[in-house]
């Protein structure tokens, strides 16, 4: 088994749901990271009158991270596995989050619509088998200036770093996922990774979406230079 894709990937989704939080919560820095990602938006505090779409929002962790920054933005988010949103939305929230059962593919069927100021998506693109269209989709759905950014596992390049992230997996995260009965989805997740764009690359594709502004920003700590956020403007409408 090497890489799961759309229905295959959202049934191993729904089936990790009731133990991916405390597999995340071991994971020195997730929670800040996600945060210190959302503040890499460049978003005004505390958020008022701002619309945020948080793409693929898992158990919540990221519209949690969303929530501490800029607490009085309207979020809809949205995921493709009914078992990771029913966890999240289980969640106690303040006022004005909606949750999405949508496909990153088909937002637009789905009922999710913009103008958004901005729109996260953490530890998504590397999942999806057309992430040029959803990155064309993402830019659609901005408001012209509008903020995306992107938190990702993507590698620098260096074989330090791969060979990091292949300690941690297969010494750490594979194991424990395997005993917890979500194998599969482990496995996916180091092959997703190695065999995603490699920064540079990534940042090369956001700009051929027809982003500006494009930067790729390291995270701190054993993280650095295997996850990034990756933030860029929808460019303002010609006059």
């Amino acid at each position: 088994m090497t890489l799961l894709s759309d229905e295959d990937l959202s049934a191993a989704f729904d089936h990790a749901a009731r133990t991916y939080d405390a597999l995340v919560a071991a994971n020195p820095g997730y929670h800040a990271h996600l945060r210190r990602s959302v503040r890499r938006l460049g978003l005004p505090a505390p958020g008022k009158g701002l619309r945020i779409l948080d793409l693929g929002c898992g158990t919540g962790a990221s519209t949690a991270a969303i929530r501490s920054v800029l607490p009085a933005a309207d979020i809809t988010a949205a995921d493709a596995s009914a078992g990771m949103l029913a966890k999240a939305a289980a969640k106690r929230w303040a006022h004005d989050v909606r949750f999405v059962h949508a496909p990153a593919e088909h937002l637009t069927e789905t009922g999710v619509h913009g103008p958004f100021d901005a729109v996260f998506a953490a530890y998504l693109f590397r999942n999806l088998t057309a992430p040029d269209a959803v990155l064309g989709t993402v830019r659609s759905l901005l408001r012209p200036g509008g903020r995306l950014a992107v938190h990702e596992y993507s590698l620098s390049g260096r074989r330090t770093d791969r060979a990091v992230w292949t300690l941690v997996c297969r010494g750490i995260v594979q194991p424990v996922a395997t005993l917890l009965g979500d194998g599969p989805l482990y496995r996916h997740l180091w092959h997703s990774v190695v065999h995603f764009d490699t920064a540079d690359r990534f940042a090369a594709r956001i700009r051929r979406a027809g982003f500006d502004e494009v930067r790729g920003l390291p995270l701190p700590g054993w993280q650095t230079g295997i996850t990034h956020t990756f933030v860029a403007t929808r460019p303002a409408d010609p006059r």
